[in-house]
């Protein structure tokens, strides 16, 4: 028997060697005792060799990199997962080498040598940039993940058999619907509940599944349990154990509330609050079995609260949201909760569109780079308000003027789930109540920007004030420049002729003599005079694109003369022949289950098909003829033209499922022609060219029958625009 191959080298008695990749090439002080002493270099040059599996490598062979600094680091890496892997030994291991460990690289006692350091453990100046790209390659702690109530309110055996229940139930889940967890779905857990059943499972659909969280926390919120576990996009709520307890405890309290006199219900502050609080908990348990605590769900969503966290500016955006009016609670996002505009009042009392005035020398409308930037803007902004109806939005837009002195940009989400529901109703009619710009409406937002000509209520005032002061002192300078002119008639003796030239009487004599006042009629005549000049521009456009649309056809038949005069078709031989009945039934019947075919496409009829056919009749007297043409007619030149071109004879024309069959027959006295190509008809190309003409101008034949439709109805409205004003003006 052979005996057992010898290892590589051979270890130590008392400590088995260091692995190969913590060192670099061995030098003679550092190699084992089992190895040969490498010769010391002669003089010669080196010779290349090539390198075996038993030579020793450095430790950066066979790294993607060499050595470079990116090699390095990954070698790093690697040493150190080993490390971390690789349980501590309790006893250290003593060598004449070094006290290192098996599995630590000595990064540190290097470190001053490599970077230039002296040695006794004072770094290189240039040794901090080095550590922090160490720190940079290193792999990055994730964040700690934060438990759930569930996890901070039960007892872990607990909660590990509410999960194994959970796991163990069938596919018995109520379903939670686009408009999320409304309070059928509460009622239907709380009738799972009551039922006997400890857990009630939930399935959310979009848009609520995009983020689980939230929906847990509307799940708790609404209906007073615990989410103990989450499977995809299902949720297992908890109803605790006292749930049967705070149910009968709960009806108990409502039935001496409504036993208390009207009078003594008139306290400050929510009357049902006090049922949770009624029992101070006992354990950390009693907080999870109490969970429910009898709180009713449609109060629910008023009595919740956002904690008081966070930066400074996500408590600014909560502060100022509070301040516009109810949350809502049902939001598919993460926080801030949306301001719910269902909420708001339909009408409010003496609404009215604010007055704007835009800065002198600005342009109120929105140009388009100025556009970019506010779509660019209103991106990561929270979400302020989530709306569900089309009308009656007063309530919505006197939050959005409110809003607007805090911010450029109104966003506002539409609900989803909700029936009727109409972005571009809400949009205009959002527009005509605040006289904002809509910079952005899509099926899930709808976003208005203030405008460059808003003014806040400050401002506003502001502004009035000023006006008035303007007018005060254009009525002193007005009465101090007639005191003045009285004094020097009196002393100088001038003319009594006075001049308002340039006064402010010019002004007011102005305002009275030739600005009408404001009544209904003049209203509607204004109205009437810029639905004219609308109309007149509008006619004006119509006629401008008729006459662009009548010279492209002018240049379209000319280019189309052109292709017609290099287009010469043969004239119809007298001398044809003759085909009975019976030998015209047999050629269709044969053309007619024929699989080869010639198919004329959008160039319709060029050399190239005449050539075709004459290769089919090379091989059989039949062929057919595939035209995707619809009219009668064009079907009907299609087939005499062909006739005459090739100088067969037409057998038939048959209607096929999506198409036309044409079939020819070549005669019995056919010979075949000198030249397969006749060049009196067109090319391919001048007949895709002639194809393409032909359907532009077809195009622009329709849109110049619809630019005389509008001109005639914008004619005849324009009149009657004409005789409204002038039964206005007699």
């Amino acid at each position: 028997m052979a005996p057992p191959p010898l290892p590589l080298f051979s270890p130590s008695p008392k400590q088995p060697p260091p692995p190969p990749w913590l060192h670099g090439p061995k030098t003679p002080a550092t190699v084992s005792p089992s190895q040969p002493v490498e010769a010391p270099p002669s003089s010669k040059p080196p010779q290349r060799q090539r390198e075996t599996s038993t030579s020793t490598n450095p430790l950066s062979a066979g790294v993607p990199g060499g050595r470079t600094r990116r090699a390095v680091l990954g070698i790093i890496r690697r040493v150190r997962s080993l490390e971390l892997s690789d349980p501590p030994s309790p006893k250290p291991i003593h060598s004449t080498r070094s006290a290192v460990p098996l599995f630590h690289l000595p990064i540190e006692e290097c470190r001053g040598e490599e970077a230039g350091g002296d040695g006794n453990g004072r770094p290189a100046p240039w040794s901090a940039a080095r550590d922090e790209g160490l720190k940079a390659a290193l792999r990055r702690q994730k964040k700690a993940r934060q438990p759930t109530p569930a996890e901070r309110l039960l007892d872990p055996a607990e909660l590990d058999r509410l999960r194994r229940a959970a796991r163990g139930t069938g596919d018995g889940w109520l379903r939670a619907k686009k408009a999320g967890v409304t309070d059928e779905v509460v009622e239907d857990v709380c009738r799972v509940w009551s039922g006997g059943q400890e857990l009630a499972a939930v399935r959310v659909v979009e848009p609520l599944r995009r983020c689980m969280d939230r929906a847990r926390e509307i799940l708790e919120i609404k209906s007073g349990g615990l989410v103990v576990w989450t499977k995809g996009d299902v949720h297992f709520v908890y109803r605790g154990s006292s749930y049967l307890e705070n149910i009968k405890h709960r009806q108990k309290s409502i039935a001496d509330i409504q036993r208390v006199p009207l009078e003594k219900c008139t306290a400050p502050g929510p009357q049902w609050k006090h049922e949770s609080n009624a029992e101070p908990s006992t354990n950390h348990n009693d907080d999870a079995h109490g969970v429910f605590r009898g709180i009713d769900p449609s109060l629910a969503v008023h009595a919740y609260e956002e904690p008081v966290e966070g930066t400074l500016y996500e408590r600014e955006v909560n502060r100022l949201l509070d301040s516009l009016g109810p949350r809502f609670v049902d939001w598919w996002w993460n926080t801030p909760l949306p301001v719910d505009a269902d909420l708001l009042p339909e009408v409010v009392p003496g609404f009215k569109t604010p007055f704007r005035q835009c800065p002198p020398g600005v342009r109120p409308t929105l140009a388009d780079e100025e556009l970019t930037y506010l779509r660019k803007l209103a991106r990561p902004l929270p979400t302020h308000f989530a709306l569900g109806r089309n009308t009656r939005l007063q309530g919505l837009a006197a939050a959005v003027l409110k809003l607007w002195e805090k911010s450029l940009i109104a966003k506002i989400a539409v609900k989803v789930g909700i029936q009727n529901t109409n972005n571009e109703q809400m949009a205009w009619n959002l527009k005509h109540l605040t006289g904002g710009t809509i910079i952005l409406r899509n099926k899930d937002f709808v976003i208005l920007y203030r405008g460059k000509d808003f003014l806040p209520g400050g401002v506003k005032q502001s502004v009035i004030e000023q006006e008035a002061r303007v007018y005060a002192q254009q009525v002193k300078e007005e009465e101090a420049r007639l005191m003045v002119m009285d004094s020097l008639k009196m002393f100088a003796g001038l003319p009594s002729e006075e001049s308002s030239v340039g006064s402010f009487r010019e002004y007011q004599d102005f305002q009275l003599n030739h600005v009408q006042e404001t009544t209904e009629n003049n209203m509607a005549l204004i109205e009437l005079e810029a639905e004219k000049h609308r109309l007149e521009k509008e006619l004006k456009d119509q006629e401008r694109r008729l006459f662009i649309l009548t010279k492209k056809i002018e240049r379209s038949n000319e280019a189309l003369a052109k292709l017609h005069n290099s287009w010469n078709p043969s004239e119809q031989s007298a001398d044809k022949e003759l085909l009975t009945e019976e030998e015209r039934m047999i050629f269709r019947k044969i053309g007619l289950k024929m699989d080869e075919h010639v198919l004329l496409g959008r160039r319709g009829i060029f050399d190239g098909v005449i050539e075709e056919i004459h290769q089919h009749w090379k091989h059989k007297e039949i062929v057919k003829v595939i035209t995707k043409q619809n009219q009668a007619y064009q079907i009907t030149y299609t087939s005499m033209l062909l006739e005459v071109e090739t100088g067969g004879m037409l057998i038939a024309t048959q209607k096929l499922t999506n198409s036309h069959a044409i079939i020819l027959y070549r005669g019995k006295n056919y010979h075949r022609p000198t030249k397969s190509s006749p060049s009196n008809l067109l090319t391919k190309r001048e007949a895709l060219r002639r194809s393409v003409e032909v359907q532009r101008r077809g195009s622009m034949k329709y849109y110049v029958w619809e630019r005389h439709k509008s001109i005639e109805d914008l004619q005849w409205r324009l009149a009657n625009v004409i005789t409204k004003i002038r039964k206005l003006t007699v």
